[in-house]
């Protein structure tokens, strides 16, 4: 296959598609963040499952910002910088809840239980250092990011405004969500993961559009021969 322009943007829009729909599908199924969670098959799956998904938002939402970078201006390069930050920051956390977790599970349960307690809201009884302002600001940057790159990607109006509204809007509410249960909480993300799986959708179809209108007219005869 020759790599071209147009297929890095289709298969960054795959990738955007790929990881919205893992991160909306994943809520409802997440398991709880608790120590006892961390042993059962269902953790082992979900959170290789979830360092995948930050991969492929890193790579969707690049190629969603590259299709628009002209026309977003200097507020898409903000939102954008910000909301990659967020899944990059995500991403260590997450491998460390993968990987570094389960092994700590028998050995280190207070540090566990602890680290648990950043996400799920309960006291944290162990020092853990810069650990929860650095989680606080993953979740400031992913809220300020989404807002910001759905604005500008609403004001472009290349791809999908309800699609750039959405994520637009539903990222001004996270604070909202903390309102919520925590087990309820997980929920108010769904929106964003279909608002971004909706904007790569349209930069995949778009580029594929593209490529084929491109393609030249076999049934020239002259081509034919």
């Amino acid at each position: 296959m020759k790599i071209t322009a147009s297929t890095l943007s289709r298969l960054a829009g795959l990738s955007a598609v790929a990881a919205g729909v893992i991160f909306a599908g994943i809520q409802p199924i997440h398991p709880p963040d608790v120590l006892s969670s961390v042993t059962t098959s269902a953790w082992g799956i979900i959170m290789p499952l979830k360092l995948i998904m930050c991969l492929l938002f890193l790579v969707g939402i690049t190629g969603i910002y590259t299709r628009q970078v002209k026309e977003t201006g200097w507020l898409g390069l903000v939102g954008f910088l910000m909301l990659s930050l967020s899944w990059a920051l995500n991403l260590a956390f997450i491998f460390a809840e993968a990987f570094i977790v389960p092994l700590l599970a028998t050995t280190a349960p207070t540090f566990v239980d602890g680290f648990f307690g950043i996400f799920n809201g309960q006291p944290v009884e162990t020092s853990l250092g810069t650990l929860p302002a650095l989680y606080a600001l993953t979740g400031l940057l992913y809220m300020l990011g989404g807002l910001l790159f759905g604005i500008a990607t609403f004001r472009a109006g290349i791809l999908p405004r309800w699609a750039a509204g959405m994520l637009a809007v539903v990222s001004a509410l996270t604070p909202a969500a903390a309102l919520l249960p925590h087990e309820l909480q997980r929920l108010a993300g769904m929106p964003v993961g279909l608002a971004l799986a909706w904007l790569g959708y349209a930069l995949w179809s778009e580029r594929r559009a593209a490529a084929a209108k491109s393609m030249p007219d076999m049934s020239n005869p002259q081509l034919a021969q």
